[in-house]
């Protein structure tokens, strides 16, 4: 069975059920990172004159299109509030229109998003770093991205309706066939292995938008087939002002949060392209950065699990059980941490060579990269579980609170004084990035206790369902 008895999300045992539908969460994140690191492990493998150059270019890409597919991803939370709390309340063609409308709004933007970023990439990726070299690869890598972006964003919001549903299994399967595609596809395309010509980024890039079209074309069979829960109709697609209206009201702040994040890391990547050592720390940010992300991987598989109980417990109107999640679920996220931080920090060296071998300076910044940033880690676990909160009740204000206070008025400066004002270079960035963690913990706290995420946004009768 993929989908998650509702009764046992109302009512099974709690840290039992965020792992019941976290662990294909976790697989499928786990894909996900496959599906980087599979570009950074073969462009790292590039001569040594190419291969820094390449991870470079391939970092600096990323929170560009971060940024601009970001705006998007708060309505796609709108939609997770939605139908989780629709399906928790037994309104089952209200969730499945939810789940169109936000599909419509998707589309929409991934058009004009992918215009807009295709067009804009070539201005904005040479105020991150003065290194040409880096900036070139990153054009030719991130233009192909955004042609793609329709189809990227359709299978992000896949994986976000199934799961606010209580089907976390079904996106982990779609997921893996198309890591395995680009797993296959990279060093072909990279390499030119056989009649193929030599691709290098462009290879990486074209694999990426390959598996992401294939995605999304499975996503929509699903969907319209209706046999995994949530079902679309092509009338749920027309758009519906008051259900519009609706979705940006609660979408709005998670996008105002989610874009501001964003322009955040793309200030951080400029921050970090002007120390002295740019090209380097760079490619050991990208790298570094990656492999972290392995030990975020149970993090947001439990989180996507907070959220789906907390949203349908609301709907029932359960609120004892809502509070017990957040509260369980977050002590949970915050231990798990503080193992894989140790964790990481005994192999933070041959794991950073295994990604780029040969590269003796990048490996050694690296690893001071994470040797520092492990003490911030375990902090995000809270401040994940606190998103997570939010999110499930539809509340999103404090969530951009949460993210804009974490990178504006903390990580962007602190980063900032230490590597420029103070002249730590590189490791000033990496002691503001930890700081930055541990603060942001406190205050995702401090909005937690305030409570308002216990009321749900869901109106039984006040929109129409067709």
């Amino acid at each position: 069975m993929s989908k998650v008895p509702t009764e046992d999300i109302l009512g099974g045992p709690i840290i039992r059920t965020i792992f019941r539908l976290g662990w294909p969460v976790m697989v499928t994140t786990i894909l996900q990172v496959l599906y980087n690191l599979a570009d950074t492990f073969w462009l790292g493998h590039l001569p040594k004159e190419e291969s820094g150059t390449a991870v470079a270019g391939l970092q600096i890409s990323w929170p560009i299109v971060f940024l601009l597919i970001s705006f998007v991803a708060g309505f796609a939370a709108a939609g997770v509030a939605l139908i989780s709390q629709y399906t928790g309340a037994g309104m089952r063609e209200k969730a499945d229109l939810s789940c169109g409308q936000v599909y419509s709004l998707s589309f929409v933007f991934g058009i004009i998003i992918g215009g807009l970023g295709y067009i804009l990439s070539p201005r904005l990726l040479p105020l991150i770093t003065h290194s040409k070299g880096v900036t070139d690869v990153a054009i030719l890598y991130i233009q192909v991205i955004f042609l793609g972006m329709p189809f990227m964003f359709a299978s992000f919001l896949f994986a976000s309706v199934l799961q606010a549903y209580g089907d976390t299994v079904t996106p982990m399967l779609v997921s893996g066939a198309t890591v395995l595609l680009n797993v296959i596809l990279d060093p072909l395309l990279i390499f030119g292995l056989g009649p193929l010509p030599k691709l290098g980024v462009l290879g990486a890039a074209l694999a990426t938008v390959t598996c992401q079209t294939i995605s999304s074309v499975i996503a929509f069979y699903i969907l319209f087939k209706g046999k995994r829960g949530v079902k679309l109709r092509l009338s749920y697609l027309r758009p519906k002002l008051r259900w519009i209206s609706k979705i940006f009201k609660i979408g709005l702040p998670a996008s105002i949060g989610n874009s501001g994040t964003a322009f955040g890391f793309v200030v951080l990547m400029a921050i970090i392209g002007r120390v002295p050592n740019a090209p380097i720390a760079l490619a050991a940010y990208g790298i570094g950065d990656r492999i972290i992300h392995l030990m975020f991987i149970c993090i947001e598989g439990l989180g996507v699990g907070l959220t789906t109980i907390l949203g349908q417990s609301l709907g029932a109107d359960k609120i004892d059980r809502a509070e017990a999640a957040a509260k369980r679920g977050s002590a949970l996220m915050f231990l798990i941490l503080v193992a894989e931080t140790a964790v990481l920090w005994l192999l933070r060296r041959p794991a950073l060579s295994f990604f780029i071998p040969g590269r003796p300076d990048i490996i050694d910044e690296g690893v001071n990269f994470i040797s520092i940033f492990v003490f911030g880690m375990p902090f995000f676990g809270i401040f994940r579980a606190a998103g997570a909160v939010f999110q499930g009740s539809g509340h999103n204000i404090p969530t951009m609170i949460m993210e804009l206070s974490r990178l504006w008025v903390l990580r962007v400066p602190l980063c900032y004084l230490f590597a420029f004002v103070f002249s730590k270079g590189s490791t000033g960035v990496w002691l503001g990035m930890a700081i930055s963690n541990i603060i942001g913990a406190t205050m995702a706290v401090v909005l937690f206790s305030t409570g308002v995420w216990k009321k749900k946004v869901i109106e039984e009768k006040s929109l129409p369902e067709v």
